[in-house]
């Protein structure tokens, strides 16, 4: 477990600013290289996730690094005392993507090679890969399986029968095998996430630890976001539960970003998220954590995080959570609904800070909510604060005042995170939705005591009016402008 960071940096485009070392606006190629050097070397994270869903893929990447940063390389070694971890498309829900899988997973001995050259010695620059969307063992099987039989297993076959094989030819395949680390993202795998990982950790004998990541901006797109606080501690609970019953630690990552609807961890909020979540072992770094702050805060919050320990999950009543999250949830796709419409005005004009290739769908690169196809969840989520309507407040009006109390009692950052949200809330443009989401925001304004930020809402009463009258040339600028406000685009 030495050998797992506390933080993981993530590419996701949630930042408003631009960093300084990249050449456009919409990160890619070779900026996400630099981007991985800033990581380990300022802010001093110690794994980048390395991207492989949805995007133009740069296989070569450990290569780049050690040639273009050999000094840094040579005191920190990567696979060791540094980490890159990749996140492959799952096939089983990324049909386009799929051989993609393969292509990545092809990748690995050839980063090894780049290391080994580098280093003088074998230790493997990449040695874990992510599977996003897991709701089945299966899907993490076969990506280990696939690795140890047809990435490394081919090199004792012969081409030619009495010739050399393979290996010989080529070269040794390593390493010989790889974690497997689920990323899970719906309802019932994230209430029951011992039935995935228990299997698969059997199926492959795995030794030590295993990691497990749980998603939070996808599930709070889809459920609603308090509705998904509850989900992830049944979900930690479960895994604590697992971890007790097999010889293995089970180690949660929780992919949380800097909005409250996708987590509220912002290097000024680290300490409440740690105390909500004590037995995470790994926090995701998303792209406005590290740039949308002060370096100096974010290399002291990571500073912070690292000195850490995790300890225990919160205890819950799981059954009375799910009653909970069941009419929470109705409430927010409800609700949703009603707003399909304003966020597809707004969608196309929501800034891109990655390149990413576009899939089937009403916005390209989407997850469904029911019957509805909405944009990605950062996109959603800076479509609605561009109006001044926090998504985070949908779906409240579902809660009695005995369900408040008890979510007050096991998620200590309730009020804190609504408060953080209900300061974007801008109640003059609350005339532009059906009543139906109105009384939602009164439901959560009545909930706590909050200032509501005049800027935000000014900027945010200007985009309404644009957008009404059809006025789209600083459309762009201005729902930037309100998340250099927040300090987060999405």
């Amino acid at each position: 477990m030495l050998r797992v960071s506390r933080c993981m940096s993530t590419q996701h485009p949630d930042n408003v600013t631009i960093p300084f070392f990249a050449g456009n606006p919409e990160l890619s190629g070779d900026d996400e290289v630099k981007e991985a050097f800033y990581t380990y070397s300022h802010i001093k994270c110690r794994e980048q996730l390395w991207d492989c869903e949805g995007k133009e893929v740069d296989s070569f990447v450990i290569k780049k690094l050690l040639s273009s940063y050999e000094p840094y390389f040579r005191r920190n070694r990567i696979g060791r005392d540094i980490f890159l971890t990749l996140r492959v498309p799952n096939p089983s829900v990324e049909r386009s993507e799929a051989k993609i899988l393969l292509e990545t997973l092809e990748s690995i001995p050839r980063n090894f090679d780049a290391a080994r050259l580098f280093y003088g010695e074998d230790t493997a620059p990449i040695f874990e890969v992510t599977v996003p969307m897991t709701t089945s063992s299966l899907e993490l099987i076969r990506v280990a399986e696939y690795y140890k039989r047809h990435v490394v297993g081919k090199q004792e076959s012969r081409l030619v029968d009495g010739d050399i094989t393979i290996g010989e030819w080529i070269g040794d395949f390593r390493p010989p095998e790889i974690r497997v680390i689920p990323l899970i993202e719906d309802k019932d795998t994230l209430l029951s996430p011992e039935k995935v990982v228990g299997p698969f950790m059997e199926s492959q004998s795995v030794e030590g630890y295993q990691r497990v990541w749980l998603a939070r901006s996808d599930p709070a797109l889809n459920y609603g976001n308090l509705a998904t606080v509850l989900m992830l501690k049944v979900a930690l609970q479960r895994l604590s539960r697992l971890e007790e019953s097999s010889s293995v630690s089970i180690l949660p990552i929780l992919g949380c970003g800097s909005a409250p609807f996708r987590g509220n961890f912002k290097p000024t909020n680290i300490q409440n998220c740690i105390q909500g979540y004590p037995s995470v072992y790994t926090y995701t770094l998303q792209s406005a954590f590290r740039y949308d702050y002060d370096i100096g805060k974010v290399a002291s919050a990571v500073s912070y995080l690292n000195d850490t320990s995790p300890g225990k999950p919160v205890e819950v009543d799981e059954e009375r959570c799910v009653e909970i999250i069941g009419r929470l949830t109705d409430a927010y796709k409800s609700q949703v609904a009603l707003l399909v419409d304003s966020i597809s005005h707004v969608a196309p004009f929501i800034p891109s800070r990655r390149k990413r290739k576009l899939h089937i769908g009403l916005f390209g690169y989407s997850r469904s909510v029911g019957n509805l196809k909405l944009p990605r969840a950062i996109t959603f989520c800076a479509a609605l604060y561009s109006y001044g309507l926090p998504p985070e407040i949908l779906g409240l009006n579902a809660l009695t005042g005995r369900d408040i109390d008890y979510i007050r009692g096991i998620y200590v950052n309730f009020d804190n995170d609504l408060r953080d949200s209900l300061m974007f809330l801008n109640e003059g443009n609350l005339r532009l939705f059906p009543r139906e989401v109105v009384k939602a925001a009164e439901s959560a304004k009545g909930m706590v005591e909050f200032e509501p930020d005049e800027r935000h809402a000014k900027v945010t009463s200007i985009i309404a009016d644009d957008l009404g009258q059809g006025r789209h040339k600083v459309l762009s600028e201005n729902i930037t402008r309100a998340g250099f406000i927040r300090g987060f685009l999405g």
